[in-house]
């Protein structure tokens, strides 16, 4: 030990790193160096300088250890980070340190800024030392994070057919890359170019010197040709075999510039960030650590007895969804088989639409590792890398969605086996009254004529879709293929919708209207169930408008508008006014609260709108004064006004008043002038716009046609100019602190949203939801959103059809995605309905529209994906039957273990699998399906 370490007390230690560690991390930016230090030496060292008080650890944890005896703990020994490493590249040279493929941070290892391990290390020694970069990554390349891997990449020297691994970060220039190839070949640089040779093709010569290999699409253990313009270019390559290997497995870590950042694909980040569910990585450490990327390349240990089938995939980092999906679709019986045979001749390396065979060849590897003998768990990592550079949405090591990459795998794989080599244009015709068999087979035919494999012949199956015109009631029939359907789990037919009923005429206070509408149903459902509940006169009509941030969004007028449109979050207020409007317009009250921040004076006032709108009808056959305007205003408040004021004129004068002149301003007084007054003295019904002069003067303003706005306290005879533009008449009635006073402005304030989540919500629902409701909730018909109008082909203009799906031919594999996050424009939420859905017997018979068919439909579950956890983060696991054992198991990453039969069905079932239950009649093609994977014309699939 040194002097330092004698010297300094634990306490003094803790301090010293604390304010090294803040100090440095509050500064870091794009080419900092952190280093890695083993996690359980950080921790001993932690519980040293923690012996005495149980304070925040330096990393915001809070030690555990017991409290006892100081000298219990003793001062931890060197350093000693071995345990991150491979054994076989534990040298004295950092040159040739390798760590372990699947370390994660705060699992295996923290990172330590420059000057914090700097302090430990003078004071503690030990190793070996692993420096790593600060990068700008992300999107925007603006979020900094530490690069734990830089990329590994294969060089192959040709024609010398010599290889070299090495390791280089994804922001140094090709530049770099060439200049590092050409010193471990000992090559000419003017002699050498490199290529971008992923899956040993020559997809792109890399000349941009420029250029990053993030730029490039470089990824982790992807192949580089170095090409050389003549033989005798070469030299001193002595060391490597004629098949590419070198000698005692050199591997040359190329270091980064002193501008640039060590790189990889797993990152680390810093300053605050965290990595969204780390924790699923924790079972996976123990069988990770121990081995390395020779588990991907290896069959496994055959064990006598054992089944193949049950081998696990590492997680790689956040790749949970991913390995779910692959063991769902490589324990899928047809697939298994196909892709275990020899299903090269079948690859599709030109079809544009596919990734070159790629995509298939990666998968068809890994599926065959995932099926050979033995329980070694497998690391995705070439899968992985394929992925990344033909889907770029996949890329790096954040969470995804498991349907989401399902999706795209079976679309890809699709592609890349696709038999048709040269696909011809069809153009499809309409049904125009033929039957529809007759349609669904032309279709189909037309359909298989572009696209056939064995992702078709397994997945594909066929609906058949109903478009209705809402004006001319045209009708076109299509059939469309499908591989997989997407369920909505709000199996009700019905939905509650909120809606707060205002009156024009100071009739009543506003109220809140719950009421049952049909779930697809328009605008006028919804209209008439509110008219029906408010108990509405036969004069009168309710006008629908949608209320953003206390003004009005947008009226509901069309009858036609669907119901789908408006969000649960959303805010509606509903407005009673006579059903005869003519020449009339909308006066809209919007209301303004003063807002002064501290230190500001008195005459410095904000005002900000608050509360809902009142709207009320207004004649513009007379001259409208704003006196007028007053009294309307007066009216529509006069509900609000407290009794209990008696320096305030009183609610019945203000009533009277008001009503007698603004009757005349109504577009009809029978509508207008409410019940309650039927008794006042009718002789009140002429009184002048003079009168006026008995009530108080609200603070209005007026906003004419130049938005320019008028005082309404002043002036009350003269006559105001409207727009004719416009069908509405903007009034704001700012409230100052004294008004409140005289006014119960609570029943304008707060709108209750359309429909409110909250526990009341999910405890409605006392029968389980079925997996059938949730398929005739999406068999149901419904108008089309209004981003997705449809063209009628007869009134040639676009119309918000009503659609109807139907199923007409089932696949072998029916893929069924229960649709579990919901987004609005506030929030989104995934939903934790349970959703009982059956193992055995799925009887599909009466959902399917061809009556031709006589055959039953009959599936069974023998695979589903679990997602637990909320949006962004939780964990994919998935639930598999072994068929030939008839078991069912767990497969969560790496672990996998034996489960009950009963145990399968939870609320985090996400995608379910089934498989058509073979009958007596299975070779029967009358439903437009064949038992065998491997039968794929034209006539077999009609």
């Amino acid at each position: 030990m040194t002097e330092v370490k004698k010297e300094l007390t634990p306490e003094e230690e803790k301090l010293t790193i604390r304010d090294i560690s803040i100090a440095a991390e509050a500064q870091t930016k794009q080419g900092d160096t952190f280093y890695l230090i083993t996690q359980s030496w950080w921790q001993e060292w932690l519980e040293y300088v923690n012996q005495n008080q149980a304070n925040t650890a330096i990393d915001g944890s809070v030690s555990e250890h017991c409290l006892g005896d100081s000298s219990a703990l003793k001062r931890p020994s060197s350093i000693d980070n071995s345990d991150l490493i491979y054994e076989a590249t534990s040298g004295d040279s950092s040159m040739g340190i390798e760590l372990h493929d699947t370390l994660v941070e705060g699992t295996n290892y923290i990172l330590l800024p420059e000057e914090v391990w700097n302090q430990l290390y003078e004071w503690y020694r030990g190793g070996p030392i692993l420096p790593r970069k600060v990068i700008n990554s992300g999107l925007s390349q603006t979020e900094l994070a530490v690069e734990v891997y830089p990329l590994r990449l294969q060089l192959h020297l040709m024609p010398k057919d010599q290889c070299s691994t090495i390791r280089i970060s994804k922001k140094e220039t090709i530049r770099q890359l060439h200049k590092k190839a050409c010193e471990i070949f000992s090559l000419n640089p003017e002699l050498v170019c490199i290529w971008d040779y992923f899956s040993h093709q020559k997809h792109a010569l890399m000349n941009d010197m420029d250029k990053t290999l993030d730029d490039a699409n470089i990824q982790m253990d992807q192949d580089i040709l170095v090409e050389v313009a003549n033989g005798n270019s070469a030299g001193g390559v002595n060391s490597f075999h004629e098949n590419g290997t070198a000698d005692n497995g050199t591997v040359a870590l190329v270091k980064p510039s002193q501008s640039d950042i060590s790189n990889a694909e797993g990152l680390s980040l810093s300053k605050g960030s965290s990595r969204n569910g780390t924790a699923e990585l924790l079972q996976s450490q123990q069988l990770a650590s121990s081995g390395t990327d020779k588990t991907y390349g290896s069959s496994g240990v055959s064990t006598r007895g054992s089944s193949c089938g049950l081998t696990g995939l590492l997680n790689l980092g956040n790749t949970c969804f991913m390995n779910s999906a692959i063991q769902c679709l490589v324990h899928t019986p047809e697939f298994a088989r196909y892709f275990r045979e020899d299903y090269y001749q079948e690859i599709n390396r030109q079809n544009p639409l596919g990734m070159v065979g790629e995509l298939a060849l990666a998968f068809g590897d890994l599926l065959r590792k995932l099926w050979a003998p033995g329980r070694t768990p497998v690391a995705p990592r070439p899968f992985k890398g394929k992925l990344a550079r033909f889907a770029p949405q996949f890329s790096g090591y954040n969470q995804h969605d498991s349907q989401e990459l399902l999706a795209f795998l079976l679309d890809g794989l699709h592609e890349d086996l696709n038999r048709v080599k040269h696909k011809p244009y069809i153009k499809s015709k309409d049904a125009d009254g033929r039957p529809d068999e007759e349609v669904a087979d032309e279709y189909w035919a037309n359909h298989i004529a572009r696209n056939d494999s064995i992702i078709v012949d397994v997945c594909q199956g066929q609906y058949k879709s109903t478009l209705v015109c809402p004006v001319c009631n045209k009708v076109s029939v299509t059939f469309d293929p499908f591989m997989y359907l997407s369920l909505p789990l709000q199996s009700a037919t019905t939905r509650s919708m909120t809606v707060t009923i205002f009156t024009c005429d100071g009739s009543a206070l506003p109220v809140a209207c719950t009421v049952t509408v049909p779930k697809q149903g328009r605008c006028r459902d919804l209209i008439q169930a509110l008219s029906n509940s408010c108990s509405l006169k036969h004069n009168e009509k309710l006008l629908l408008a949608e209320i953003r941030g206390h003004l009005i969004h947008r009226f509901l007028e069309d009858p036609l508008i669907s119901l789908s449109s408006i969000k649960d979050d959303d805010h509606l207020a509903a407005y009673k006014i006579p059903k005869l409007t003519k020449n009339s317009k909308f006066l809209q009250l919007i209301h303004r609260r003063e807002e002064r921040e501290i230190g500001i004076s008195q005459s410095n006032v904000g005002w900000k709108p608050y509360g809902t709108p009142l709207v009320s009808p207004i004649c513009c056959d007379d001259i409208v004064t704003r006196g007028d305007i007053q009294l309307i205003v007066h009216r529509m408040l006069s509900p609000m006004l407290r009794t209990e004021n008696p320096g305030f004129n009183c609610v019945s004068r203000c009533k009277t008043a008001a009503s007698a002149n603004s009757s005349r301003l109504a577009a009809s007084s029978e509508a207008c002038i409410d019940s309650s007054l039927a008794n006042d003295d009718p002789r009140q019904k002429d009184v002048p716009s003079s009168k006026l002069v008995n009530l108080e003067k609200l603070p209005l303003q007026l906003v004419d046609e130049n938005n320019a706005c008028i005082d309404l306290t002043v002036g009350e005879d003269k006559s105001v100019k409207l727009s004719s533009s416009s069908m509405s008449i903007l009034v704001f009635a700012d409230w100052s602190q004294k008004l409140l006073e005289n006014y119960d402005t609570r029943y304008i304030e707060n709108l209750p949203e359309v429909t409110k989540y909250g526990p009341a919500t999910k405890k409605a629902r006392i029968e389980p939801l079925s997996l059938y409701s949730c398929l005739e909730a999406f068999l149901r018909e419904e108008p089309l959103v209004p981003e997705d109008m449809w063209y009628c082909p007869t009134c040639k203009e676009r119309r918000q059809a009503s659609k109807k799906l139907d199923l007409w031919r089932l696949p072998e594999v029916l893929v069924i995605h229960l649709k579990r996050f919901s987004y609005s424009r506030s929030m989104k939420h995934k939903l934790e309905t349970f959703v009982n859905f059956p193992i055995h017997d799925f009887d599909l018979t009466k959902y399917v529209a061809n009556r031709n068919s006589s055959r039953r439909q009959l599936y069974e579950l023998y695979a589903l994906t679990n997602h637990y956890g909320g949006m962004g983060s939780g964990h994919y696991t998935a639930h598999i039957k072994l068929l030939d054992e008839n078991r069912w198991y767990n497969f969560d990453d790496s672990h996998i273990s034996p489960i009950n039969e009963e145990d399968v069905k939870s609320a985090a079932a996400y995608v379910l699998f089934y498989r058509r239950v073979k009958t007596d009649h299975h070779h029967s093609v009358s439903n437009g399906t064949v038992s065998s994977a491997g039968q794929h014309s034209i006539l077999s699939r009609k």
